[in-house]
């Protein structure tokens, strides 16, 4: 019962044009707890359990909010679904510390990547490609995933309804350019209808709950993070690693670096600029760039 509540109320926001890939996974979770609760329906001491399993107090609070969204859905057809109180957990925007992948670090993961089986599938190929692909382009690894053939063109990627609900272009270096088409090539050889990019072993659409507990596999066998104390690596990285490498490479005069921000904002599909300033302060080579460029100024004003 709760599984057909939530296929309902998934079909609906899809069909009024919202993705939901984060909260479909996280939903689907919820659902499988409660039902090894014996939940039929939503509870909300459930529905409270459930999130506060949350690594982090922002964390719980967003599991929490997916569940109340879904439950006021639900509860409107059938009144049994309760509906959890807000404000339970209470977290500030915060966010994480990135893990910024090194060159090496990348390639490993590619390399280990060829190692998956089973033998005679395009499993490999495909891990392989997409960790590629989501480094090269800062992609979020929901629009990777999202990707069909027709949304390769000879100016690059076109990304259709993303996060905020616009569709982008995004180039691409000849060199990734290159490396989709060899793929592209076994892609094409697979026999099945479904004309997405990345496909599963069972020839559907890649899924986030097929992914997730793949890349962390790779991790493990390349041994990251290296380092104690460092944060956990994560598909979300390989993205914020781009943007750190695109901002060390801005020009440093004061006329490009708006320009160079505006570029990059838009590349990667940000809503608001504070989005792509913010990873201004995530990459210690950018903090001391500041620091050594205010440390110039304060100089040369100082009499």
């Amino acid at each position: 019962m709760l599984k057909d509540a939530l296929d309902t109320y998934l079909a609906v926001r899809h069909a009024a044009g919202f993705a939901l890939v984060d909260d479909e996974h996280r939903l689907r979770g919820f659902v499988r707890f409660a039902s090894a609760q014996g939940d039929t329906v939503i509870v909300a001491a459930t529905a409270i359990a459930w999130a506060g399993q949350g690594r982090s107090e922002s964390q719980r609070s967003n599991r929490l909010k997916m569940v109340i969204r879904f439950a006021r859905f639900a509860h409107a057809t059938d009144g049994r679904h309760e509906i959890p109180p807000q404000g339970v957990y209470c977290a500030r925007r915060q966010r994480p510390t990135p893990y910024l992948y090194t060159e090496n670090e990348i390639q490993a993961l590619m390399a280990q990547a060829l190692h998956l089986g089973p033998p005679g599938t395009l499993r490999a190929q495909t891990y392989s490609t997409l960790i590629g692909l989501l480094a090269a382009t800062g992609l979020r690894i929901s629009e990777a995933i999202s990707l069909h053939f027709q949304d390769i063109s000879a100016d690059g990627l076109v990304i259709r309804n993303t996060k905020f609900k616009k569709s982008r272009l995004v180039p691409l270096h000849s060199t990734t350019q290159a490396a989709l088409e060899r793929y592209l090539v076994e892609r094409r050889r697979v026999a099945t209808n479904d004309d997405h990019m990345f496909l599963s072993t069972q020839l559907g659409p890649l899924s986030l709950d097929a992914v997730y507990p793949t890349f962390h596999k790779l991790l493990s066998a390349c041994g990251l993070p290296r380092q104690a104390g460092q944060p956990r690596p994560r598909l979300i990285d390989f993205r914020h690693t781009f943007a750190s490498n695109a901002l060390i490479a801005c020009p440093h005069a004061r006329d490009h670096i708006g320009s160079h921000m505006l570029a990059l904002m838009t590349y990667l599909g940000h809503a608001v600029p504070s989005s792509t300033y913010w990873y201004l302060e995530s990459s210690p080579r950018l903090m001391e760039d500041i620091v050594n460029v205010c440390e110039r100024l304060f100089e040369e004003q100082t009499p």
